[in-house]
């Protein structure tokens, strides 16, 4: 009938919907503090973002001379867990 074809319409619509969202790129942002030293964000960026130390330390000097960094993207549900983590460290992070 036509109601169960609008109904499965919906339910299609939902599912991807959901998958989109899924896939969606996403960045995670470090904010520059007054309580972190570069050291620390140097290992917190190798440790959770998986940098090289080359890459920590631009991203270092990026934060404190911009007062922010992309560090990572990647769809959300990854970036979650790893924004996460540098907020956990002390870290100033956000998901953009």
């Amino acid at each position: 009938t036509l109601s169960k074809l609008i109904a499965m319409g919906s339910q299609t619509k939902i599912l991807i919907q959901k998958k989109v969202n899924l896939t969606l790129e996403a960045q995670i942002v470090l904010l520059n503090d007054d309580y972190n030293t570069f050291d620390w964000v140097i290992e917190c960026l190798q440790k959770y973002c998986n940098h090289t130390e080359v890459q920590a330390e631009q991203c270092a000097y990026i934060v404190h001379t911009k007062g922010k960094c992309q560090v990572k993207n990647g769809p959300a549900h990854i970036l979650n867990p790893i924004c996460q983590a540098l907020c956990e460290a002390g870290l100033s992070a956000i998901i953009k």
